[in-house]
């Protein structure tokens, strides 16, 4: 199956580079490259590719916009593509729903992984990096989350169990070899997770642990034990990760 992009961009040659790279792969076509967010919004809606570069930094409408509003509205991946190292992008890019992260300087062999990846529905940027960054901003007095509990009554115990781990930034096998269960039952309740709470990928799962107060973060900006309310549902001991 031919994985279908559309990459937006501002700066011309950006788009049309990228553009001949992912054009001159196998299996991986680009029916539209256009020059802002709004245009890149309609071009979604219209040709329904299955993954959207993303320049951060747009006129009419920036990246993180469109990237919400993509998101919302259909199934389209988005991986966003930025000059700026900063963490603060990478937090607000994944919030709006963003799979993935890249800096505009990637290598061709890398942004083409990137597009393959995310279109097989993984997330681009690891649930541990994830996770630290997350940690670091809802520490800030100003974003600290207002637990909601509520949100996870959804899930079983063992699904909450999973989520927790998630948010720790472990993989499927540590998760595994932790409630001493298969891979496979693992997968299972990674997938009922993610379709109970509406949420796209594991990176969404990272994010709406710390939201809803299931993880809460340390004061060096690391993660805390689930809080008390939370901790009783469970009878299982979590490990530390690593």
């Amino acid at each position: 199956m031919t994985i279908r992009v559309v990459v937006a961009d501002d700066q011309e040659l950006v788009r049309s580079g990228f553009t001949m790279i992912l054009d001159a792969q196998p299996g991986i076509e680009v029916p539209a490259e256009v020059g802002d967010g709004a245009q890149a919004v309609a071009a979604v809606r219209e040709l329904r590719p299955d993954v959207v570069l993303l320049d951060i930094r747009m006129p009419v409408m920036d990246g993180i916009e469109a990237c919400r509003t993509i998101t919302a509205q259909s199934d389209c991946r988005v991986v966003m593509l930025t000059t700026f190292d900063s963490d603060e992008y990478v937090y607000e890019a994944l919030h709006a729903g963003a799979s993935g992260f890249l800096l505009k300087d990637v290598r061709r062999d890398d942004l083409v992984h990137a597009v393959r990846v995310v279109a097989a529905g993984d997330s681009l940027v690891s649930p541990s990096v994830a996770r630290r960054l997350i940690a670091e901003f809802t520490s800030r007095p100003a974003v600290r989350p207002t637990p909601s509990g509520d949100r996870l009554e959804v899930l079983t115990g063992r699904e909450r169990e999973t989520l927790l781990h998630l948010a720790r930034g472990l993989s499927n096998a540590e998760i595994a070899a932790a409630l001493v269960v298969s891979e496979h039952t693992v997968k299972t309740h990674v997938g009922n997770v993610l379709a109970k709470l509406g949420l796209r990928d594991r990176i969404q799962a990272v994010i709406c642990a710390y939201e809803t107060g299931l993880v809460t973060p340390s004061p060096g900006g690391g993660h805390g034990a689930p809080s008390p309310a939370q901790g009783r549902r469970s009878s299982s001991r979590v490990p530390p990760p690593g």
